[in-house]
Parts: structure tokens; C-alpha cells; sequence
């Protein structure tokens, strides 16, 4: 019976989409069923301005001194009436699935990713489903404040890796959320130098602030367009898929660019000291390797799989070893010695290790981690916490011994994959998992492959999931506004859309419900099941790029 009513509900969607296609006053949005790629990207544009809109009612705007915009005529219907917050946040989820639609639909009508135009039109629609972005209030998280709340701890001669932002006067003021009161940075020196900068810069206006920070990503995003394709054609991946993977899908338009998250500069730079270790320019790919550590610590998992790039041949270990050390003293130099010279010391390294630990433990690990803390002390023992710390150490022990047991393999395999393998090791052994954590592990996999199958299908909903689930739950509602209620409505809303998308609507349906075998593809391999792997049959050398431009 369900599936006879979902394609009678199919079948009215599409004749709907027929009928609105060939009417001339919606025909250049909608197209038809083989509306020209065009459409797709208008349709994209059209959610990018859905979710800028939707922003302005229920982003995050702050009520401090210098601040203009939260009394602004135009906002406060949006922002203070019930019916404005409602509109607002649905708005939002529509928009962020319509921008879904748009993306699995540009995968559809392109003629193929080798296509010599189709990259062209990938890097078009980063630019018009991006841009309205930039005029977005901060929307899915708002760790843009605390990156400000930091800077100013850092201006005012305080260590950010020692004191919460409570120690900043006025700090609530600044937007940052309550969990960093009282705990230390998760961010790297330089980072934390940029966030001083802007903080001096702008005198701690959050407007100017927020637009500095998103400038920040944006060079990150910018990065990543003119990198991503570069690593595909040399490890033989296809450019326009990985930047349709990596750039296009909606939590990461979302994080980086109206979130304004660093995430965005630390893969920026990242992949371009990958490029340049490639091309065997050791000197500038160990620099912008550190930079990338020093946005955010957790490349540090990257860095020792990177640095084996510019060999020849990665099957000495003395070659091996000799790379580590040069990367690795001239990390310790310019991270330790700028930490001190900021006056932050070594903070950065320590704090990495725990990073996390002031967030609801919401991953597995936390979970499991928790749930023995709580059954040890029922039955006597420790406290809790304690327990759960412990826990906590021997799961970041584990994934420390699986990255020297990778690194130290006879025959390594592709660094830059491998070093997606260590970073998906590190994540899914953490006690924290945010949803951005994935962007991180999309870059090293798409440059290298392109997947099919079971597994895209799985990265698609958790990509689609992810989003909607960290944006309905950052909604900003003034106190007087029921907020339960505006969650309920967005959440209704987003729910039924999201049904429409992957049972109804019958151009995306049929993603969701091919069952093809997960397969990767390369022009060096051709498609290989991923249950057909094995170890590679030589260690990794320069020899295997397929487009050598050193």
C-alpha cells in the first residue's frame, strides 16, 4: 500500500513539475525533468538567498555596544514577533534542503564528470550558491564569537589556553557560548593571533568582527577550489567530483562560509602544503602544513603522512625518518617558539590532547565512556568522570598506536588516502564528534577516488542529516518567542521536505534507492569493490601519480 501511494505521489510531483516547467513565469527555475543545468543552479542561488534570508530572523546577532543591526527597522519584525521567527526558521530548513536538491541534481544533469566544462560549473556554482552566504547573520553554530571572545583574552594579556573567556570583561556580551566560561582553546597559536588582530582591528564589534572571521574561511574556500582539483588530476581522481563532494554539499557551504568556521583555512592550507609536497618543494609544503596546525592541531595527524609526499620513494625508512625530523623540527621552532614569543606557550600542544573535553560527550567513545563511569561508581568505585577520562585517554592511546603502526608499515600506501584512514581513526576514537568533522576526511579521499555505491549513499544522508539536526537546534530566539515551538514548526517542516526528497520527488528518489555494491574508481585502477581491497602490493612512490608535475 506505502509504496503504491509514494508513486502516486511521485507521479503528481512530476506532472506538477511538467506543468510549472512550460509556464513561462517559473519555466527558468524549474525546467521540467530535463531542464538544463542552468536550472539547477538557479535553484541552488534561490536556497542560498532562502537560508540569507531566513538568517536575518533567527541567526545570531548580539545586543552589545557598538552594534547597530539588532535595532535595525527592517530586522525587528523578524526577530521579536513569533509569526517573524517562524517564517524565519523555515526559511531556513527549506532553504538548506532545497540547497540539497540542488546538489544531488547538479550530479545528475552534468554530462559527466570527465566532461572538459564540468569543473567550470562546478567552481560557478560555489560562487552563486556561496555569495548571498556572505550577507547571512552567523547561522548552524556560533564558535565564530568565541573565536573573538579568544582574541580579545589573547589582547587583553590573558592565555587562552589557561583562562576561559569568563576572564574577558563584558564576555557574555561577546556572544561566546557558556561552555567556553571556564575552558581553554581548542585552536592553534596562529589562529588565536589572527583572532587578537581582529578583535584590535575592529574593537570587538561583532559585524566587523563576524565579516573578518568569514573572510578568514572564505580564503580557505578559496584554497581548497584552486587545490582539490589540482590533487584529483595528479592522483587521477576526477576534479569536478571531488569539488562537488567536498565544496558543494550543504554542511560545508554552511560551516564554512555563514558560520565562518576556521575549519575552512586549516584544509585550505593543508592541501596546498600537500600540492607543494608533491611537487617536491619541501620548505613551503612544511610551512603551510604548520599553518594548517597552527589554525587547528588536530592536522597534526596529517602532517607526518604528508611530509612522505616529496620522496621519491617512501619504502626507506630512513628516508622516511629523515622527512619526520625535518618537518618535525621546524614545527616544534616555529609552534613553540611563536607560542612563546605571543606569550601562550605551550598551551596549544596540551590543550590538543584534551580538546573536546568541554563538550557534551555526544560520540560513542563519550557515550560508552560515561556509561562505564556511571556503572563503575554505582558499584563503589571511582567517580564518574574519572573513570570516563580514563576511558577517554586509553581510546586517544589506541588511535596514537594505529597512526605509528600506519606510518611504519613496509608498504605504505597513498599518503594523502592513508592519512584520510588516520584521521577517520582519530575521529571515530574520540569522545566528541561534531558535524563538521567530517569535512576534514572528505578532501584526502575524493582527491585521490572517486566512490559509487552504498558508501556515497550513506555520506549523502549523513551529510543531510548532520545539517538539518545542528541547525534547527542553533535556532536564536529572543526570550519572550517560544523557542519549542519554532523547533517544532522548522522541524515539521524540514521532516517532510526531506521525506519529499528521497521517497517522492522523482529525479532525486532514485538515488537513495539504487543499491549498487560501494566501488572506487581512479584512472590508474578503474572501479574495484571496496570488499576486494587488499594491501598494496609496493610502497608508495612518486612513480604512481598519474600526472607528474614536479
Amino acid at each position: 500500500m506505502i509504496p503504491l501511494l509514494l508513486n502516486r505521489a511521485s507521479r503528481t510531483a512530476d506532472a506538477a513539475r511538467e506543468a510549472l516547467g512550460s509556464f513561462r513565469g517559473t519555466s527558468w527555475l524549474i525546467g521540467g525533468p530535463e531542464g538544463e543545468i542552468s536550472h539547477t543552479l538557479r535553484q541552488g542561488l534561490l536556497a542560498a538567498v532562502m537560508i540569507m534570508v531566513g538568517s536575518w530572523g533567527v541567526g545570531w546577532l548580539l545586543m552589545v555596544s557598538g552594534s547597530w543591526m539588532p535595532l535595525h527597522h527592517a530586522l525587528l519584525p523578524l526577530r521579536t514577533t513569533t509569526a517573524g521567527a517562524i517564517t524565519c526558521a523555515v526559511l531556513l530548513v527549506v532553504g538548506a534542503l532545497l540547497l540539497l536538491r540542488s546538489w544531488l541534481r547538479l550530479s545528475q544533469r552534468i554530462t559527466g564528470w570527465d566532461d572538459p566544462t564540468a569543473l567550470a560549473t562546478m567552481r560557478r556554482a560555489a560562487l552563486l550558491w556561496g555569495a548571498p552566504m556572505l550577507a547571512c547573520f552567523p547561522i548552524f553554530s556560533r564558535d565564530v564569537f568565541s573565536y573573538l571572545a579568544q582574541g580579545g583574552l589573547l589582547a587583553a594579556g590573558q592565555n587562552p589556553y589557561e583562562a576561559g573567556v569568563s576572564e574577558l570583561p563584558g564576555w557574555f556580551g561577546v556572544g561566546a557560548d557558556d561552555l567556553w566560561a571556564e575552558s581553554p582553546s581548542p585552536y592553534g597559536p596562529l589562529f588565536l593571533l589572527l583572532a587578537q588582530g581582529i578583535w584590535v582591528l575592529t574593537g570587538g564589534v561583532p559585524e566587523l568582527s563576524v565579516l573578518l572571521f568569514r573572510l578568514l574561511a572564505v580564503f580557505g574556500v578559496v584554497l581548497m577550489l584552486l587545490i582539490i582539483p589540482r590533487l584529483a588530476i595528479m592522483f587521477g581522481a576526477q576534479p569536478s567530483w571531488a569539488i562537488w563532494l567536498c565544496l558543494l554539499n550543504p554542511l560545508s557551504l554552511l560551516v564554512f562560509i555563514p558560520a565562518a568556521h576556521n575549519d575552512a583555512l586549516m584544509i585550505g592550507l593543508m592541501l596546498a602544503g600537500i600540492w607543494y609536497a608533491l611537487r617536491g618543494k619541501r620548505l613551503a609544503a612544511a610551512l603551510l602544513l604548520i599553518g594548517a596546525v597552527a589554525i587547528k592541531p588536530i592536522a597534526l595527524v596529517v602532517l607526518p603522512f604528508a611530509a612522505l609526499l616529496a620522496l621519491e620513494k617512501t619504502e626507506n625508512y630512513l628516508h622516511r625518518i629523515r622527512e619526520w625530523a625535518l618537518v618535525g623540527v621546524l614545527g616544534a621552532v616555529l609552534l613553540f617558539g611563536g607560542g612563546w614569543l605571543i606569550g601562550v606557550g605551550t598551551g596549544w600542544f596540551t590543550t590538543a590532547l584534551g580538546a573536546g573535553a568541554a563538550v557534551l560527550q555526544g560520540a560513542p567513545v563519550g557515550l560508552l565512556g560515561l556509561g562505564l563511569g556511571w556503572s563503575v561508581e554505582l558499584l563503589g568505585g571511582p567517580d564518574h568522570g574519572v573513570v570516563a577520562s580514563w576511558f577517554y585517554t586509553a581510546a586517544r592511546l589506541v588511535s596514537a598506536a594505529v597512526l605509528a603502526l600506519m606510518l611504519l608499515q613496509p608498504r605504505i600506501g597513498n599518503p594523502v588516502l592513508w592519512a584520510g584512514y588516520g584521521l577517520t581513526v582519530v575521529v571515530l576514537t574520540s569522545s566528541v564528534i561534531q558535524p563538521w568533522y567530517v569535512l576534514w576526511l572528505l578532501p584526502l579521499f575524493a582527491v585521490v577516488h572517486v566512490y559509487r555505491g552504498m558508501i556515497l549513499k550513506l555520506v549523502t544522508l549523513l551529510l543531510t542529516i548532520m545539517t538539518l539536526l545542528a541547525m534547527v537546534g542553533q535556532l536564536s530566539v529572543v526570550q519572550w518567542v517560544d523557542s519549542l515551538l519554532v523547533q517544532a514548526v522548522a522541524s515539521a517542516v524540514a521532516a517532510g521536505y526531506l521525506l519529499y526528497i528521497i521517497f517522492i520527488d522523482p529525479n532525486t528518489t532514485t538515488l537513495f534507492r539504487r543499491n549498487r555494491p560501494s566501488a572506487r574508481w581512479n584512472a590508474a585502477q578503474g572501479w574495484m569493490r571496496l570488499r576486494d581491497l587488499s594491501a598494496p602490493e609496493s610502497s608508495w612512490s612518486a612513480s604512481d601519480i598519474c600526472r607528474k608535475d614536479r
